[in-house]
């Protein structure tokens, strides 16, 4: 009798070297002029709300824990609220979150 195989609920297993280079390489971003302009709309990529520069967080749209990796096409400013409610989730699983909220959400 063959035994299933069980999935991991991430993507990925980093070592503790991938996540620290993955770290630095977002700090380096959140020091750039490029990510200070991002700041500078105050404006969530998730909700849309008007933000203050200073309570804006990164988000990792595809989150490291699940092979996203620090490039300025895979982070954005979020605010608190929408950060700490995605979590680790995938866009695709993000979407999916949002729509048991909103369902003109499209």
């Amino acid at each position: 009798m063959k035994r299933k195989k069980t999935i991991k609920p991430f993507a990925y297993d980093l070592g503790q070297d991938d996540l620290n280079r993955e770290r630095n390489k977002a700090r380096e971003l959140r020091d750039s002029q490029w990510w200070k302009r991002r700041l500078a709309k105050g404006t969530c990529h998730y909700c849309g709300r008007s933000t203050m520069p200073k309570e804006l967080t990164m988000d990792h749209i595809v989150p490291v824990s699940r092979g996203g990796k620090s490039t300025k096409g895979n982070v954005v400013p979020c605010c608190k609220e929408c950060n700490n409610a995605k979590k680790q989730l995938l866009p695709m699983e993000w979407e999916q979150y949002l729509k048991k909220f909103d369902p003109t959400y499209s």
